[in-house]
């Protein structure tokens, strides 16, 4: 998603709000609707017919398996109108398996599914990422051959409470993270009162983004229940927020670049001022297999120069209320530069560009200790994209989408089911409430939007789960629960060298880190390369090539095959057992980044063209990258492994902050 169309749900929140009565000093008072049909008594499987979905959806083609949606309770005391929206559906060719009576043998997987923001519906996924319904740019509807109920059944959700179609009333919402995974226990509780046979049943709980944050809470929550409502099975992550802000999105800038370098137009120069920049900031982390010791917390440098322009992208958390992406700062951006050209000050916008320019490419290793850009600070990722925004075509044109590095549409295809939603027909279907409009991405997850200046920039004031992730998978391992991690190798914002970081500061399995270096290949059911794949002790870590921050929309099939193999099933590829490693090592791909891609696609609301990098170019960057990281040999780990060395890894040991940061 761009950040223009991030933009429009924004609008939709305004609207939303004058239409319910509400101003932008009060926070949304919203409650279920009981639609004909429904029981007197409290949850137990005859509430089934009254959340079975039979009224036709306006718009969708038929052929969809038996469905289930509307509102469940999260037992919150003093708050009945706290509640979870789900649509659910069963596993595809199947026929009664979410209303099957409890049975205690019966094995069959069901995954649940949660979006991140935070504040962002679950029914974003169920419409374009792994659901079996996908809206188009045209408003039109298709069914998703590789929809992730076709393995098992799958529950979307909307949470915390007061996201989507979820309700809460204006005291209600969550404070913290634990009174997130609280909820979540309760509304389990109830909806494994509706469908008995999920209580037994094994669970895979995933998502993606923010849900790196919930999940973990969620995790714990359960782990520390007495009589846990489920029988959890396995946990996966997608470019999951499990670290800070400086570890997620700002460590792994060098690493983007090589991955992408035409991002900067393949300049040596500019990558040498990004490469002293990261480690002026302390993010030059040495990885090593085994990881030799923690990384120490950063504190990230915030810009100090008092311009305008970088004023208004890069303000502190707690003087400018950032906003709830990235998104919006470059948008904002933008319009400080059209509103200069406006009134007549075109000249003067593009000297001072010029002269930004030269700063980029000024090069800082002559001068005595170096010197962090005070127009930027640390915020590595902002000046990144403010560079090709500014000097980078076919970004130039416009924008930059940090979920998918090679999409430089400007503005993107809008996938919106909002009409959907929000037709009356849907919602008496869904069984939705009719207090409130259903919305992308509300700004009230935490009842603290007008208040930023506590925790994060999204006003979570809880721990980030890196602080507990070591405890969580020892108590994982005690119950018999695994965890995956994955990620889309052309997302930027939540890049997987943030999360490989966060692996190594971690223990599993009574070890820290992974003892070698993700390098073995999985392929999709065509035969094609995939990605990388590497288990150790509990714990899955894949990378999906081609893919962005919301890895079922731009890799749908493999998606569906790394979840029948990597998540549903226990496929050993990248195992390690003993000295080998199942599937084998491929040397290339032991490297800190993984190239993805020589095209760069671009438009107005549709692809138009496609920029082609030139072989020479390319030939010519890989000359330069093996020439700049010449000194830095390859590294022998203690168990004589082959192991990956980033450029820094004979330079000075970085730092990683910890906290936590955000997204779809």
């Amino acid at each position: 998603m761009h950040y223009y169309t991030l933009l429009l749900p924004l609008l939709a929140l305004v609207c939303s709000q004058l239409a319910l009565g509400q101003s932008q000093s009060s926070i949304p008072n919203t409650f279920p609707h009981a639609w004909p049909g429904q029981p007197n008594e409290t949850f137990s499987p005859a509430w089934q017919k009254y959340f079975e979905v039979t009224e036709k959806l306006p718009s969708i083609p038929s052929g969809l398996p038996r469905m289930f949606a509307g509102n469940i309770p999260v037992n919150r005391q003093g708050h009945p109108n706290d509640t979870l929206f789900f649509w659910a559906f069963e596993k595809a060719g199947a026929n009664g398996t979410l209303t099957a009576p409890a049975d205690a043998n019966n094995t069959d997987p069901w995954i649940i599914w949660l979006q991140g923001g935070p504040g962002s519906s679950g029914m974003i996924a169920l419409t374009t990422e792994n659901g079996p319904i996908h809206v188009l740019a045209n408003g039109s509807w298709v069914l998703n051959n590789f929809s992730w109920n076709h393995l098992a059944d799958t529950i979307w959700i909307d949470q915390p409470v007061g996201t989507g179609f979820s309700t809460a009333d204006s005291t209600g919402y969550v404070p913290d993270e634990d009174q997130t995974g609280e909820d979540f226990l309760g509304f389990l509780s109830n909806l494994v009162k509706v469908f008995p046979s999920l209580a037994t049943r094994p669970l895979f709980l995933t998502g993606e983004s923010y849900a790196g944050t919930y999940i973990p809470y969620i995790t714990k929550h359960i782990f520390q229940a007495e009589n846990p409502p489920v029988k959890l099975r396995k946990i996966a992550i997608g470019d999951g927020s499990l670290g800070s802000e400086a570890t997620v999105e700002h460590v792994p800038v060098v690493n983007v670049i090589e991955t992408y370098p035409a991002i900067i137009g393949y300049d040596q120069d500019v990558f040498n001022y990004f490469r002293e920049q990261s480690h002026l900031c302390g993010f030059d982390l040495n990885l090593t297999y085994p990881q030799n010791g923690h990384f120490p917390t950063l504190n990230l440098v915030r810009p100090t120069s008092g311009s305008a322009l970088s004023q208004s992208l890069l303000e502190p958390t707690e003087s400018r209320a950032r906003t709830a992406s990235l998104q919006k700062t470059v948008a904002a951006k933008f319009s400080a530069v059209h509103s200069e050209r406006s009134v007549g000050k075109r000249a003067e916008f593009f000297e001072r560009r010029e002269e930004s320019r030269r700063e980029w490419k000024r090069d800082l290793t002559g001068r005595a200790n170096g010197t962090i850009d005070p127009n930027y600070g640390c915020f590595l990722l902002d000046e990144l994209i403010d560079y090709a925004v500014n000097f980078t075509f076919p970004w130039s044109n416009g924008d930059f989408d940090v979920y998918d590095i090679p999409d430089a549409t400007s503005p993107e295809p809008f996938l919106n089911a909002s009409t959907f939603f929000n037709d009356n027909r849907t919602r008496a279907a869904l069984h939705a409430p009719t207090s409130k409009d259903w919305i992308r991405n509300f700004n009230y997850p935490f009842g603290s939007v007008h208040d930023r200046t506590k925790g994060n920039q999204y006003g979570d004031p809880s721990v980030e789960p890196i602080a507990f992730l070591s405890e969580l998978a020892t108590n994982a391992s005690a119950a018999n629960v695994s965890i995956v991690f994955y990620s889309g190798n052309d997302d930027s914002l939540v890049q997987h060298h943030g999360t490989e970081v966060i692996i190594q500061n971690m223990t599993f399995g009574g070890v820290q880190g992974f003892t070698r270096p993700p390098a073995t290949p999985w392929f999709d059911d065509t035969g094609h390369f995939a990605g990388i794949v590497h288990q150790e002790r509990g714990l899955a870590y894949v990378l999906v090539a081609g893919a962005g921050h919301l890895v079922p929309e731009w890799k749908p099939a493999q998606a569906l095959v790394f979840l029948r193999e990597f998540m549903l099933g226990d496929n050993l590829n990248g195992t390690v057992s003993g000295t080998i490693v199942v599937g084998g090592e491929n040397a290339t791909l032991a490297n800190d980044f993984l190239p993805d891609g020589n095209e760069i696609f671009f438009g107005s609301a549709a692809t138009q063209g496609t920029s082609t990098i030139p072989a020479a170019t390319q030939a010519a960057w890989s000359s330069f990258i093996a020439t700049a990281t010449a000194t830095h040999p390859p590294l022998l780990n203690t168990n004589g492994a082959f192991g990956p060395v980033p450029w820094s890894a004979f330079g000075w040991i970085g730092a990683a902050a910890i906290g936590s940061w955000m997204m779809m």
